[in-house]
């Protein structure tokens, strides 16, 4: 699944479009990599997202083309 979609569909990024602008900035890094929107997700991979001074990283845990929101949480863990 593309990252862009991940990020949405976990609910880590509220909109596809945020996750493909953030992307493209060079502000998530997947396996301390800089990434596109585009990169290809797998399972163990650990996210960087950085919001502003804040970082966020989670590691993926599922991967689901559609999630409900209050199981959208079951599809990643933070990490520190």
């Amino acid at each position: 699944m593309r990252l862009d979609k991940y990020l949405k569909v976990s609910r880590l990024v509220k909109r596809r479009t945020v996750a493909k602008e953030m992307a493209d900035q060079g502000r998530i890094e997947v396996n301390g990599r800089v990434v596109k929107s585009s990169y290809d997700v797998k399972l163990d991979d650990v996210i960087s997202i950085g919001y502003g001074s804040r970082l966020v990283k989670a590691r993926v845990l599922n991967i689901r083309e559609i999630t409900k929101k209050d199981e959208a949480s079951e599809l990643y863990e933070l990490v520190d």
